[in-house]
């Protein structure tokens, strides 16, 4: 009964942890600007993280080994210092972003100040990852960012294309839209990095540690992620079906969180808009903590130190001054009054820079047979994972000029 019950949660928590800030912006406006044509880029994607992060929680179940433990032994120190660096200072724009996120879905609730709801955010988080058990952080925000699941009968009843919707879901060049190949290329780009940002393989790694599982665990570990992830997926086509059938006729850009609310609160009016800002509260939350936590698993790891939330802060101080500093200087950087949806794209985009060095050595490992014994990658994830590798490697090597060359997206 317990495996059932752990089950449903993880599939429950990993659908409701689907939605972002970035994905939730890239993902609405690909619809606005392009209509359904981006969709198989939500399909590709889909499948991208619900691989990776197989290979990433039989890895840790199987061999107890979180991904900068595997960087570090495959990359040699050197390179896996810099793949630290360079992730913890996207994880850390993805922080900033989503603390962000969260003052502005505040303030749609509280008349105060934006800088004033940042700190009330900033406060929130660090009294709730102080005090709250892991397994409890993951189900409280998992399951509250579940409220976006409003986004799916807004999206059925709004006037979807049905087959423009199907042919979406095959990869082509784009026939609409009012951008130019730069621009859909761009959003290609973002929309697959925003579904594999890497600190969701870095936390899931880390989780699946702190809940001890084991070799047992492998077929729960791989029906959360398949069904969790999928439905999370199916989060994500809801929200470019509203952005091309709600969003697009109006000529709006669903930039802000309260734009962003807007077609629910007119499709179910006032049950609608507190089910979309509540969804969007716990999911930018959620995001915010498992992105310091993200952060301070991967510094923890490479070096070594005793790491957890199932260890209290004393027993393991430099893993909590970890996540204290990520999240106090994520907040530094929005209290500058730099705008969070700016931070958003920066950190979409140098994400998936990240992304061949933080899969590489998963997609080795997860092979090993040295390491992994009778539970090492078959063929079809093999093939998976390198064909991956691949398309992430190019994408990679596109992000920061296409970034440049559209303006961040404005071209």
């Amino acid at each position: 009964m317990s495996k059932v019950l752990e089950l449903f949660l993880g599939v429950l928590t990993a659908m409701g942890g689907f939605v972002e800030i970035g994905e939730l912006t890239f993902t609405t406006n690909g619809g606005v600007h392009f209509g359904y044509s981006l969709l198989w880029v939500m399909l590709f994607g889909t499948l991208g993280i619900i691989v990776f992060g197989e290979m990433a929680g039989r890895v840790a179940a199987v061999a107890r080994q979180p991904v900068f433990n595997l960087i570090r032994e495959r990359a040699g120190f050197n390179a896996g210092l810099v793949t630290l660096l360079a992730a913890n200072a996207v994880t850390l724009l993805t922080c900033a972003a989503e603390i962000g996120g969260v003052a502005l879905v505040l303030q749609l609730l509280v008349e105060l100040p934006y800088r004033a709801l940042v700190v009330v955010g900033l406060v929130a988080l660090v009294v709730v990852m102080w005090l709250l058990p892991f397994r409890w952080i993951e189900r409280v925000f998992g399951l509250g960012g579940l409220m976006l699941a409003v986004v799916l009968p807004v999206a059925w009843r709004a006037d979807i294309d049905w087959s423009a919707l199907a042919r979406g879901l095959v990869p082509a060049a784009p026939t609409e839209g009012d951008g130019s190949g730069l621009l859909y290329a761009y959003y290609v780009v973002a929309l697959l990095s925003s579904v594999l940002l890497p600190y969701e393989v870095y936390f899931y790694a880390g989780g699946a540690i702190e809940d001890r599982w084991t070799a047992k665990d492998i077929m729960l570990n791989r029906v959360v992620v398949i069904v969790g992830f999928a439905l999370g997926g199916l989060l994500g086509v809801a929200l470019m079906s509203i952005g091309a059938t709600w969003f697009a006729p109006r000529h709006m850009d669903a930039q802000l969180p309260g734009t962003a609310a807007l077609a629910a609160a007119a499709t179910f009016g006032k049950a609608g808009l507190l089910l979309m800002i509540g969804g969007m509260l716990f999911a930018f939350a959620g995001a915010a903590i498992e992105t310091a936590l993200s952060g301070a698993y991967n510094v923890a790891h490479f070096f070594g130190w005793p790491w957890g939330k199932f260890r209290a802060p004393a027993e393991a101080p430099r893993f909590t001054l970890a996540w204290l500093v990520i999240t106090v200087a994520a907040a530094l950087i929005v209290l500058t009054g730099v705008d969070p949806i700016a931070v958003v794209e920066y950190s979409i985009v140098f994400s998936v820079v990240i992304l061949p060095l933080t899969y590489f050595p998963l997609v080795l490992v997860a092979a090993d047979r040295r390491v992994m014994g009778e539970h090492a990658s078959g063929r079809l994830a093999n093939v998976l994972g390198v064909a991956y590798l691949v398309v992430v490697t190019v994408a990679a090597l596109a992000a920061v000029p296409l970034l440049i060359a559209t303006h961040g997206g404005r071209a």
